[in-house]
Parts: structure tokens; sequence; C-alpha cells
């Protein structure tokens, strides 16, 4: 499991690209046949990419967590954003067909995901963070999932937001998760800009082609950066930070956010005018 600390916001101002992509940019997120995870001191979440091929892949704890089991003191997300595949838990089987999402409370202990057809193998998209409570494992497939259409066509930001883990479809702790797709002609996401200062988000970048990119804007608002992201990428935003991005064509990104509520619309709005 890697490690990040948490980032102080005057720092990041002094960050080099290198340096910018070191404390926020997680690339290579589905290596075959293993589990990748990404542990932020930012509200503590962790970000877990997995392409089971040939093996049963299974979440364990580490020495990092100081668990007895990797949900005793969490909750998780997971999409799968690949082929057919299975979530087993405690004995239990999910099938999660091409992006059916699920969500898994604390105190369940065995998980273990495989794929169906090694040569179009699942890939799971996961996120995890501290859990004070137990609530129940309820599976969301994307046609269950609570549609919010925004943007416009005008405003080249024409999406559907689809909400897997969110108040209005099933309860969680602190997790929300959801998935957001971009029409045809769309490249904006989430502008105009905002920040929460009571909770943190990560963005996993997907749909895209090889030679495709977004431009993911973050920072203060008047101290903006960016980081450029391609396919299947994902990028850790401070509370502090805006979270926005801009493609050379339309794309899909997957959503997660932790932290102090789970109010959607709690956000602190900023005029493009003001941004810097």
């Amino acid at each position: 499991m890697e490690v990040r600390d948490a980032a102080n916001a005057k720092d990041v101002k002094l960050y080099t690209t290198d340096r910018l992509r070191e404390e926020f940019h997680i690339p290579a997120l589905f290596p075959r046949d293993e589990v990748k995870m990404v542990y932020s001191h930012i509200d503590r979440i962790i970000v877990i990419g997995m392409t089971p091929v040939h093996k049963t892949l299974t979440l364990e704890a580490g020495k990092e967590l100081a668990a007895d089991y990797f949900l005793q003191r969490r909750e998780l997300g997971c999409i799968n954003i690949g082929g057919a595949g299975v979530i087993t838990v405690d004995g239990v089987e999910y099938y999660m067909n091409p992006r059916d999402g699920i969500y898994i409370g604390r105190g369940n202990k065995e998980l273990t995901f495989r794929s169906c057809d090694p040569e179009n193998p699942a890939k799971f998209y996961a996120t995890s963070c501290p859990a004070h409570t137990e609530y129940p494992i309820v599976k969301i497939d994307i046609t269950k999932a609570r549609k919010v259409p925004c943007g416009s066509v005008e405003d080249c930001n024409k999406r559907v937001i689809n909400q897997y883990i969110h108040p209005e479809v099933m309860q969680s702790c602190q997790l929300a998760m959801g998935l957001t797709q971009l029409d045809v002609g769309s490249n904006w996401n989430t502008m105009p800009s905002h920040t929460h200062d009571r909770r943190m988000e990560v963005y996993l970048y997907l749909d895209m082609g090889e030679n495709d990119a977004v431009f993911h804007m973050m920072g203060e608002p008047k101290e903006t950066r960016h980081i450029v992201m391609h396919n299947e990428e994902a990028v850790i935003s401070p509370s502090w930070s805006i979270h926005s991005g801009v493609g050379t064509k339309n794309y899909s990104f997957i959503w997660a956010m932790c932290g102090e509520n789970q109010e959607f619309t709690d956000m602190d709005h900023i005029e493009t005018k003001e941004l810097r």
C-alpha cells in the first residue's frame, strides 16, 4: 500500500509539475492480477484498483491499517469498469456487470474479486474511508443509480450524474460515490468550479482514447494548477482545492467523497471570472 501525506495549500503553490503529480496523481491503477492501493492522509481515503485475470484477488488490511481485516473500521464502495466479474463478501457472491456498483459496510471480513472471462477481465475500482457503524451491503447496478442531468450544450458541459452511494439511494457512514458521463460534444466537468471545505474528493477519469487527455484543474481558486490526466488515472483533490477538468473530447469520471458530511449540494461556488 502506498501512503501519501496530506498537502498544505501554501506549499502546493511552489510545486513543480513532477511534484504536483507525485502528491496527487495516481497512474497505473489497474495492474493485472494485483491489488494496487493508495492511502491518502487527506480524510484517510484509500483508492484501490484491481484487474483479476487468472487469479482471485483478496483485499487485506496490511500494516498501514493496524486492523485484523480491511473493513474492521472502514466502509467501501466499488464500481466495475471492465468486463463481468464477481465480488464475494464473507461467502456471498455478487455478480458485477460492467458499470455495476456495490456498497460494502463495516465489519465484513473476507472480500475477494475475480473475473468471469480472462479474455475480458473485470476492472474493479474501489474507494474506502473510515466508518463509525455498520450498514448493510447494497448492490447498485447503473440502472438503479439516481440520474441527475445537468449542464448544457452551449456551455460544453452537458452530462448525467449517476449517483450510486448517495443518501437518496442508500445509506452509508460518510462515503459518497458515483459516475458522471459527458455527452458527445461536451468536454467540461464541474465548471463553474467549486470547493467544499467539509470533504475531499477523488476523480477517476475513464472512457478516453489512447491519445486523449483531460486537463484537471486544481488548487486554490486564485492560485490554480493543472494535472494532465489520461485514461483510467485518478487524482486526489484536497478540500481546499477546486476540482474541474476539460478534455480533448467527451469522457466519463467516477467521483468519490468523504469527510464531514454527505450533502451533495454543500459546496462553495466560485465565479469563473474570479479564477486565476
